[in-house]
């Protein structure tokens, strides 16, 4: 990965996701080839925070069928950060 900005590519909404922030875990959609540690230096550099653990899961595309066309959604890769305690990332809080 040339800049670390290319690693994460969007934040992941959801009910799951929006239930972990309160145990300082943020969930990522990150670039397939990324690894923990670019994962990690991204996350700091970006939202000038302090990582203690990251967890990556790759998420395999699931069949689609439309009429008679059949094909697959893309393989992706999802990245579960977890913050030093008392830290967190603005963008995600409700107000």
């Amino acid at each position: 990965m040339k800049d670390l900005r290319d690693v994460i590519i969007r934040p992941l909404i959801s009910e799951k996701s929006y239930e972990s922030i309160e145990q300082s875990k943020y969930t990522f959609e990150v670039h397939p080839g990324a690894k923990k540690t670019e994962i990690r230096q991204a996350v700091e550099e970006i939202f000038n925070v302090a990582v203690t653990d990251v967890n990556t899961i790759s998420v395999k595309g699931k069949p689609k069928k439309r009429g008679y066309a059949t094909g697959r959604t893309k393989n992706w890769k999802k990245a579960i950060v977890t913050l030093k305690e008392g830290q967190r990332i603005e963008f995600f809080e409700t107000k």
